[in-house]
């Protein structure tokens, strides 16, 4: 559905995103995550067509995105910080997104005001940063597009409305077989709806995968030996990360995890238990690797 061939990106001669080739497909969820300044926003504004890209191209379904009003129309980008015109209301904002996004749905909009206690008369000035984040949220949802961009799209909401977003992404995947693109430093949030993670990382795109192959990548172990133990034994088996003291260790491996297991197992611990690895484990081990390549 979007398409990024070759996709090269400059502010100034500072460059930004370099070569990223990636397709994404509807009825997906796509987590995008990557260091402070390594480029999400740009993608995320790529996609929307509110930029253009140096060279290469981003397109959805094979039709370029920027100067194209009948492909914008199909996205919605809800930024970090959301932009709302002075004065106005929820119906304002209502009335405005309408003449862009003709499959606005008014139930829908109707429903969600409900299920979030806002009150559509009042100005969105006076609400707090959660509730103009709850604001956007049901306007972009309203709108019905095909493809949903959410930028830090948790930030400033509290765990109850964080576990209505999540249901709302999930049933709309289930029903309209919408693509979404979340960009957060949440990888909890994140663990709990995507089935798919792209790092950016170094201009570049470093990994795009299942959210299950990306949790199959490292292998995290328990050991507890009967008597201490030195610790350059484990890393002598070059792990990705090892930690402890005297009989008690932590040991990661990236790769084969038979291979892994049968290389702890012949240091003879007492105790050998493989645990699981979080998505934010696996950032830092990416993130940290490709820094020492």
């Amino acid at each position: 559905m979007i398409s990024f061939k070759n996709v090269i990106k400059k502010y100034d001669e500072k460059l930004v995103l370099d070569t990223i080739n990636w397709d994404l497909k509807s009825g997906h969820c796509y987590g995008l995550v990557g260091p402070n300044g390594s480029g999400k926003s740009t993608i995320l504004r790529l996609i929307s067509g509110v930029i253009e890209s140096e060279s290469g191209t981003v397109t959805v379904d094979d039709q370029s995105i920027f100067d194209n009003p009948q492909i914008k129309n199909r996205i919605f980008f809800l930024a970090d910080d959301p932009y709302f015109f002075p004065q106005s209301t929820m119906d304002d904002m209502k009335n405005f997104y309408k003449r862009f996004y003709p499959k606005f749905d008014d139930n829908l909009y109707e429903s969600l005001i409900e299920e979030f206690k806002l009150d559509p008369k009042v100005k969105i000035n006076s609400f707090s940063k959660g509730m103009k984040r709850q604001v956007m949220i049901i306007l972009a949802f309203a709108c019905k597009p095909d493809i949903l961009l959410l930028d830090e799209a948790f930030d400033g909401l509290d765990p109850r409305m964080r576990f209505k977003l999540r249901q709302f992404i999930s049933q709309e995947i289930s029903e309209s077989d919408i693509l979404v693109i979340i960009s957060s430093h949440n990888l909890r949030e994140l663990e709990d709806i995507c089935d798919h993670i792209a790092l950016i990382n170094n201009k570049k795109l470093q990994m795009d995968a299942t959210t299950y192959e990306v949790q199959d990548l490292y292998h995290k172990y328990q050991m507890v030996f009967k008597e201490p133990f030195d610790i350059e034994h484990i890393k002598a088996l070059n792990p990705t990360y090892v930690s402890g003291t005297d009989r008690i260790f932590t040991v990661v491996f990236k790769g084969d995890n038979n291979e892994a297991q049968q290389a702890l197992e012949a240091l003879n611990p007492l105790i050998l238990e493989e645990g699981d690895v979080s998505l934010e484990e696996v950032f830092m081990y990416e993130t940290e690797e490709s820094e020492h390549a």
